[in-house]
């Protein structure tokens, strides 16, 4: 009997050949597309297409139709809304700058798409990233690096849990993004050509400090001091919102030299300004840990770790702490580790585990 397998389909390429991929092995395929963002305008649609909203039904539908497999729209909003607007929300007013893609992918593609999927008799779900997961000698499963540095999507898929994962396909992490568009372009698959969205789809123009006003209206800190980490008023700002630590553009102080953001305060609504070295640490503390290659560590463990999605890299020793929390001390220096964004642990291909930045 064959395995059934649910692919998130968000109508772009790369979820469309993998299902395209598994129908090829064998699999039982069945598309589902999350309807998680509802209110998408015209002008966003045609702009980005994001990678969950109205327009990627349409193309989803198109490409279900041309692989001849089922397809429905599953309606995720309360999910999508309670787990990732409202904690992406959330951790700006806190001073923090948050992932949100990160907590989607835990929260809603996988512990709420996977939960649904078994319901209805599958035995997996499929996702179009470009990771690959193992069984590993210990019995656990990892996310492994794609065959494409390029397109490596691990980093955001490092909170995955055991049960998650067992239950979980990624063919396209076999193949690079030509191969993939190569593919979907012998198949004749209607988004062969369709370009890859970009930054976060709910905040189609960016502007994350108005998204956030108009999510919470009155909510939001206004205007407070630019200062100096000894204290020193350097001017004003627009409100906590607008900036991320590491930030040189749009901070609109004329300091006569490049300067940047080092800190935010939320208690006290200030940004602290500094140089470009000042962003510099080599000590990183972060909290709600999941580990994955492994079920813990007990002694110190040398890994690569990267503090952002499209970070290099960079070794450190990571030593757990009595509150469960992680030191991680690196060999260099990074720039601008900032609370609220993901530290990722490796172990050379694999995905060790990860944790959120304090």
């Amino acid at each position: 009997m064959k395995k059934k397998v649910v692919v998130g389909m968000s109508g772009g390429v790369d979820s469309s050949v993998a299902a395209y991929l598994l129908k090829e092995q064998g699999y039982d395929v069945i598309g589902v597309t999350m309807q998680i963002w509802q209110d998408e305008e015209e002008s966003a649609k045609e702009e980005n297409g994001g990678c969950c909203g109205l327009s990627a039904v349409d193309d989803a539908r198109r490409v279900a139709q041309a692989l001849d497999i089922p397809y429905y729209v599953m309606n995720f909003k309360k999910e999508f809304k309670c787990r990732v607007i409202d904690y992406f929300v959330e951790e700006y007013l806190k001073g923090r700058t948050p992932n949100p893609c990160i907590a989607c992918n835990r929260y809603v593609k996988w512990e709420s798409l996977l939960k649904r999927s078994m319901e209805i008799g599958a035995d997996y779900i499929a996702t179009g990233h470009y990771a690959r997961i193992d069984r590993l000698p210990n019995g656990r499963f990892a996310i492994r690096n794609s065959v494409t540095a390029a397109k490596d999507q691990t980093y955001a898929l490092y909170n995955l849990t055991q049960f998650q994962l067992s239950h979980t396909l990624m063919p396209v992490g076999d193949y690079t993004k030509e191969e993939i568009r190569q593919i979907a372009m012998e198949q004749r698959l209607p988004v062969a050509h369709k370009p890859d969205s970009q930054e976060i789809c709910f905040v189609p123009d960016q502007d994350y400090a108005s998204f956030i006003d108009r999510e919470v209206p009155g909510k939001v800190p206004g205007p407070g001091n630019f200062v100096t980490l000894d204290g020193k008023v350097l001017g004003q700002h627009k409100g906590i919102t607008h900036y991320t630590v590491g930030q040189r553009r749009g901070l609109e102080i004329a300091a006569g030299h490049r300067i940047f953001v080092t800190q935010i305060r939320p208690e006290t609504n200030e940004v602290v300004l500094g140089e470009n070295e000042d962003t510099y640490t080599d000590t990183v503390i972060c909290d709600k840990v999941n580990f994955m290659s492994v079920d813990d560590i007990a002694e110190p463990v040398r890994v690569l770790a990267k503090i952002r999605y499209n970070h290099k890299g960079e070794y450190c020793m990571l030593k757990k702490q009595a509150d469960g929390k992680i030191i991680c001390s690196f060999e260099r220096p990074v720039r601008a580790a900032t609370p609220g964004q993901a530290v990722v642990f490796y172990d050379g291909e694999h995905v060790l585990g990860g944790g959120t930045i304090l």
